[in-house]
C-alpha cells in the first residue's frame, strides 16, 4: 500500500504552501473536482491528511471516495480510523466500494469486510472479482486471533519442478503485479500445493539459470498452522526472528504468509482496545465525529453501573458515621487512602493485562500472581503507610491518628494489588472481559476495604483520637 508523499512538484507545491489545507480539500469536494482532490492528497503528508480527512463531514467523506480513483481511495481508506473508513464504505454504492477494497491487501480486505454490517458486506462481496471474493470469504472465516486472520495471500510460490530460469522469467513478466508483494522469500510447493521449501532471493539471483529450485531451496522451513493463536505466533517469532512465516493448513498446504509487522499491529490494536475498555469506552472505537447520541449511550453504559458501585462503597462510610463525625480529620485521609490504594491496584491490573496479552500469564496462574503481588504490596504498603503516617502526625501531632491512617493505607495497598493482580485472571477464566470489568471491581473493593479499615480502627481507638 503506497503512502502519500510529503511533497509533489509543480502545482502541488502551491497547494502545499496554503495556510488552510482542509478548506482547499473541502472546496474541491464541493466542486466535484476529482483532479484537485487527487492533487491535494498527493501534496499532503500522511499525518496532515489524516487530520483533515477525519474532520470532513460524513457526506463530504463519501463524496471524496466517489471522486477518487480506486487506487487512491484504497490509500485513503488505509489511513482513516477504522470507524470512519467503514462508515464511508457502507455509504458508497457497492460497486464503488468494491473497486476501492480491491486495492487493499488481502488481510486488509478481510478486516474491512468483517467490520461492515452483514448486509453491506454481502453486497460488496458480490461486486468483487470472483477470486478476490472467494479469498475474502475464506479469510473472514478464521477466528480473529489466529494466524489465518492475519496472513497475506499475496506471496510467490513455484512448483518443485521449476527451474531458476522459469522463476526469474515469471518474476520479470509479472513485475508490476508483484510490486506490492514482499518477495524477500519465495516458496516451493509440490503438485498438491504442500510447502516443500523456501527460496531466499539471493539464492535465486546467484544460482545457475538451468538449475532447479529444489536444488537451492531450504527444505522443511519453519511454518505455522492457520489456526495458530496470537500467543503461538508471538512464541514463534521470538524463537525465529524472521520477517514472516509461511502459514499452512492441516494437510501442509501453503495458504499464505504472516508477517511479524502484522502481529505487532495486532498486538497494538489489542492493547488499544483493552485500554479503551479499561477507561470505560465500551462498544468499540469512539471518535468525536461520531453521532452524539451514540457516544453518550456508550459512555453512560459504564458510568451508570459505576453509580451503583460507588453507592456500595459509600455505604461503608454511612455505617461508621458517628466515628467520622467524632474525628473530622479522618475525612481528609479517606480519599487519600482510597486513591493511593486504587493507583496501586491499577498498576497490578495493568501488569496482569499485559502478561495476558503476551501469553506469559494464564488464568491458572492465580496463586503465583497472588504471591508475587502480596509480597510487593507488603513492601509498598509499609513505605506508603509510613509516609502518610508522618504527614498525619505532623498535622495533628497525634500518634494514634498517624497509626490509624498509616496502617490502613498499608493494609489496603496489599488488598488492592492482590485484587488488581488476580481479578483479570478470574474474569478471563469466567469468559468475561477483564479489561472492561476489572476497573469497577477493583475500585469498589478498594474503596469498601479502605473505608472499612480506617473507620474500624478509628472506632477502636476513638478515645485516643478525640
Amino acid at each position: 500500500m503506497s503512502q502519500f508523499p510529503t511533497q509533489s512538484p509543480g502545482s502541488a507545491e502551491t497547494l502545499a504552501e496554503s495556510p488552510d489545507r482542509s478548506s482547499i480539500l473541502i472546496e474541491a469536494i464541493e466542486r466535484s473536482n476529482a483532479t484537485a482532490c487527487e492533487t491535494w492528497l498527493a501534496s499532503t503528508d500522511t499525518s496532515d491528511a489524516v487530520h483533515a480527512l477525519a474532520r470532513l463531514s460524513d457526506d463530504d467523506r463519501v463524496a471524496l471516495f466517489s471522486l477518487l480513483t480506486p487506487e487512491t481511495g484504497a490509500d485513503v481508506l488505509a489511513i482513516l480510523p477504522d470507524s470512519q473508513a467503514i462508515e464511508a464504505l457502507e455509504s458508497l454504492q457497492p460497486p464503488v466500494a468494491a473497486r476501492i477494497i480491491e486495492g487493499l491487501s488481502s488481510d486488509e480486505r478481510a478486516d474491512v469486510i468483517k467490520a461492515m454490517s452483514e448486509e453491506e458486506a454481502e453486497a460488496v462481496l458480490t461486486e468483487l472479482d470472483d477470486a478476490i471474493a472467494a479469498d475474502v470469504r475464506r479469510l473472514i472465516g478464521y477466528h480473529e486471533d489466529s494466524a489465518g486472520s492475519l496472513m497475506l495471500t499475496e506471496y510467490l510460490a513455484f512448483p518443485e519442478t521449476a527451474t531458476i530460469r522459469e522463476v526469474l522469467a515469471d518474476i520479470e513478466l509479472n513485475a508490476e503485479r508483484y510490486a506490492d508483494y514482499n518477495i524477500q522469500y519465495t516458496y516451493v510447493i509440490d503438485s498438491h500445493g504442500r510447502l516443500r521449501g523456501v527460496l531466499p532471493l539471493r539464492n535465486i539471483l546467484l544460482a545457475p539459470r538451468s538449475g532447479s529450485v529444489i536444488d537451492i531451496m531450504i527444505p522443511d522451513p519453519i511454518r505455522v498452522a492457520d489456526n495458530t493463536t496470537l500467543d503461538g505466533l508471538r512464541a514463534a517469532f521470538r524463537e525465529h526472528n524472521y520477517m514472516g512465516l509461511p502459514v499452512v493448513n492441516a494437510a501442509g498446504r501453503l495458504l499464505g504468509v504472516v508477517e511479524q509487522s502484522d502481529l505487532t499491529r495486532a498486538d497494538a490494536d489489542e492493547a488499544d482496545s483493552l485500554y479503551r475498555q479499561s477507561q470505560g469506552i465500551v462498544g468499540g472505537e469512539e471518535l468525536r465525529s461520531m453521532p452524539l447520541h451514540l457516544r453518550s449511550r456508550r459512555r453512560l453504559a459504564w458510568l451508570s453501573a459505576n453509580i451503583v458501585l460507588n453507592i456500595i462503597a459509600a455505604s461503608m462510610i454511612a455505617m461508621q458515621q458517628d466515628t467520622l463525625e467524632a474525628v473530622i480529620a479522618l475525612a481528609v485521609f479517606l480519599p487519600i487512602i482510597s486513591d493511593m490504594s486504587g493507583c496501586s491496584g491499577n498498576q497490578a491490573v495493568a501488569v496482569t493485562m499485559r502478561e495476558l496479552t503476551l501469553g506469559v500469564t494464564r488464568p491458572r496462574d492465580i496463586f503465583r500472581v497472588l504471591i508475587k503481588e502480596s509480597t510487593l504490596g507488603l513492601i509498598n504498603g509499609i513505605v506508603l503507610g509510613m509516609l502518610i503516617g508522618v504527614v498525619a502526625y505532623m498535622w495533628k501531632h497525634n500518634v494514634y491518628l498517624s497509626a490509624v491512617v498509616g496502617v490502613s493505607l498499608a493494609m489496603n495497598t496489599i488488598i488492592a494489588v492482590c485484587i488488581g493482580g488476580v481479578v483479570p485472571l478470574i474474569l478471563k477464566r469466567m469468559k468475561a472481559d477483564p479489561a472492561l470489568a476489572s476497573g469497577p471491581i477493583l475500585t469498589t473493593i478498594t474503596d469498601m476495604c479502605g473505608f472499612f479499615i480506617v473507620l474500624t480502627l478509628a472506632s477502636l481507638l476513638l478515645t485516643r483520637l478525640t
